[in-house]
């Protein structure tokens, strides 16, 4: 009876310690894989741009090459910050019903720049602690060498940690490939800009 008990009492504890649904390999896979290509979609689109490319801008309201990256890594930290808090809190895997898109509709929704969508004022290039390309761009290769690390090995069960953000509700995993997928987003905003009729040549 009393080898029962202890038995009982050992498989309770393991059930706590033990993660209910870790990432799949295929999920790892696939953020990671989104993470390194928007990365390097990005960094090859401003390899080689000059000083006066960089900063040109096709509209007085338009944003320049270098203040698009700079929003990017702006943000991207800020949505990690956020993400990370939610993965510091107890899961709440009651919430998923909240979640109204997949992880295709949320990659392909951010990315598309058809609708186009104001930042809240402390995204904005201006008012980032970045105040050139070249700072934003150590910070997101540092950012994504990171969170790419994380991905790849984190015990986490990030399905079950439901976030509420301004844009509706998605969990940690989620949010992870919505940072890649803004990044994506401005990368395509940053080659709208280099095809401006008045881009200059060098």
């Amino acid at each position: 009876m009393k080898k029962t008990v202890f038995f009982a009492v050992v498989l309770t504890a393991f059930a706590f310690i033990a993660p209910n649904n870790p990432l799949t390999k295929k999920e790892r896979k696939d953020a990671i894989q989104l993470l390194k290509s928007t990365e390097n979609d990005l960094l090859q689109e401003v390899k080689g741009l000059s000083e006066a490319q960089l900063k040109y801008k096709p509209a007085p309201d338009r944003w320049s090459v270098e203040e698009c990256v700079i929003h990017i890594a702006t943000t991207e930290q800020m949505l990690w910050q956020a993400t990370d808090a939610g993965i510091k809190q107890p899961a709440n895997p009651e919430k998923r019903s909240e979640i109204k898109m997949t992880d295709e509709q949320i990659v392909k929704g951010v990315e598309d720049r058809s609708q186009k969508r104001q930042t809240s004022d402390n995204l904005k290039p201006e008012n980032s602690p970045f105040k050139s390309m070249n700072e934003a761009l150590e910070s997101l290769k540092s950012s994504r060498e990171k969170l790419t690390g994380y991905v790849k090995s984190t015990p986490e069960d990030l399905r079950s940690h439901v976030l509420a953000m301004p844009f509706g509700s998605l969990d940690s995993y989620q949010m992870i490939l919505f940072i890649a997928a803004h990044n994506a987003r401005h990368t395509l905003q940053i080659r709208e800009v280099k095809a401006d009729a008045g881009f200059p040549k060098s």
